[in-house]
C-alpha cells in the first residue's frame, strides 16, 4: 500500500527545511565546540537570516559570515552619518564619530577582502582580514572609551567582533 501523495510531499519538505537548518546549524555547533569565543546562538540566529545559508555548504557559510560584516559595517556608516547631521550631537562626539567612520569604512574592506580571499580559496588571508576588523572594532570602542563618551554604535562593534569570529572559526571547519 502507497503512502498518500500529500503524506509524500509534507515528509520532503520536512526533509528539506530539516536539512538547511541542519547545516547552519552543525556548522554553528562545530565553530562552537572548536571555539570558545564563537557564541552557537548568535551563529545560528545570524547565519540563518541570510538568503544564501539555506543551502551553503561549510565555505559558503563563510562567506555569508563575511558577507553579513560587510553589511553591518554599512549599517554602522549610515548610523554615524545620521549621527554626525543631528543637530544635538555634540562637538566631541562628532570628532569620535568621524573617527569611527574611517574605520568602519576600513571594515568594509576588511569583509569585503574576507569574502574575497575565503572565496579564492585563500583561507589564512581570509582570517587575516576578519581579524583586521576586530581590530577596527575595537579602536572604534576605545576611541569613544578614550573620549569618555557613552559609544552609540556599542551594538555595531560587538556585532561586528561575533561575526568576525564565527566567519574566522567556521573558516577553520573548511577541509
Amino acid at each position: 500500500m502507497m503512502p498518500p501523495t500529500s503524506l509524500v510531499v509534507v515528509a520532503a519538505v520536512v526533509l528539506v527545511l530539516s536539512g538547511a537548518d541542519a547545516t547552519v546549524e552543525t556548522t554553528c555547533k562545530a565553530a562552537a565546540d572548536k571555539d570558545t569565543h564563537v557564541n552557537y546562538d548568535f551563529c545560528v540566529s545570524e547565519l540563518r537570516k541570510h538568503h544564501r545559508s539555506s543551502d551553503a555548504d561549510t565555505w559558503g557559510l563563510a562567506k555569508v559570515a563575511a558577507n553579513m560584516g560587510v553589511n553591518n559595517a554599512y549599517g554602522a556608516l549610515h548610523d554615524i552619518e545620521g549621527l554626525l547631521a543631528k543637530p544635538s550631537t555634540d562637538a566631541n562626539t562628532k570628532v569620535v564619530l568621524g573617527q569611527c567612520q574611517g574605520l568602519y569604512d576600513k571594515m568594509k574592506f576588511a569583509f569585503a577582502g574576507a569574502y574575497d580571499e575565503i572565496n579564492g580559496r585563500n583561507y589564512a588571508a581570509g582570517k587575516e582580514e576578519a581579524a583586521k576588523a576586530v581590530s577596527l572594532a575595537h579602536q572604534c570602542n576605545d576611541a569613544f572609551v578614550k573620549a569618555a563618551i557613552p559609544s552609540p554604535l556599542r551594538q555595531r562593534s560587538i556585532y561586528s567582533m561575533q561575526i568576525a569570529i564565527v566567519c574566522t572559526a567556521i573558516t577553520n571547519l573548511i577541509k
